[in-house]
């Protein structure tokens, strides 16, 4: 296996397919561990839950607001990851006060930091939930209570920024959302598909300090 020139630790992948899943083959070569831990992820996710809600997103930086160093680290994915899982369990805590039983969640997430044009890094970022707790982004409008703005809110808190000052700097792609069932190979397979997006070896630095791609542990 071809060792990956700018991190010798990593190994590629140079087929149109990880362990049976089609993958994005014209954005390769991909890094072998990161399809690895996408998998793992995603069979994590649908092992503890008969149905799961998946959704992409990017968090991109402000253009015209000068942060500290520290906020271009992977410090600010760990300080955005801590921020929405504290806002999802307020969530369910909330939900449990007027309920007898509700569903709760993990979260579970995927993402890579790649590096623009001009030098900025940014993160594109999977995460999956379970889908009996939760099953739409909400519509994406400031000051609704939904995922969308627990998004929104824990850029900004990251960043330590307002909302406003973040307001589109969460990107949401086309048809982000997946809903998988244990039985239905099909998504699965669509899902394994656009996320593999976030393995590729490309647009990555190596050599900075900062991991190129991470993923939750349990």
């Amino acid at each position: 296996m071809k060792r990956h020139p700018g991190n010798s630790n990593l190994t590629l992948c140079r087929e149109d397919h990880y362990r049976g899943q089609l993958i994005q083959v014209n954005k390769g070569p991909f890094v072998r561990s990161y399809l690895s831990g996408l998998d793992w992820v995603v069979c994590q996710a649908l092992d503890e839950y008969s149905r799961v809600f998946a959704f992409r997103f990017d968090l991109r930086f402000p253009a015209a607001i000068e942060l500290p160093d520290y906020l271009y680290t992977n410090k600010v994915i760990d300080r955005f990851l801590e921020s929405f899982k504290a806002k999802i369990k307020h969530n369910r805590l909330k939900a449990g006060l007027s309920r007898k039983y509700i569903h709760d969640t993990k979260v579970r997430y995927v993402w890579a930091r790649e590096i623009g044009y001009l030098g900025k890094p940014h993160y594109h970022v999977l995460i999956l939930l379970n889908q009996d707790a939760f099953t739409t982004l909400g519509k994406f409008e400031s000051g609704r209570d939904n995922i969308f703005n627990r998004l929104v809110e824990a850029w900004a808190s990251a960043l330590r920024l307002s909302v406003d000052e973040v307001s589109g700097l969460i990107h949401i792609p086309d048809n982000p959302t997946y809903h998988l069932r244990k039985d239905d190979e099909r998504e699965q397979r669509e899902l394994f598909y656009r996320a593999s997006y976030l393995c590729k070896a490309a647009t990555k630095a190596y050599g900075d300090g900062q991991h190129s791609f991470g993923c939750s542990r349990s």
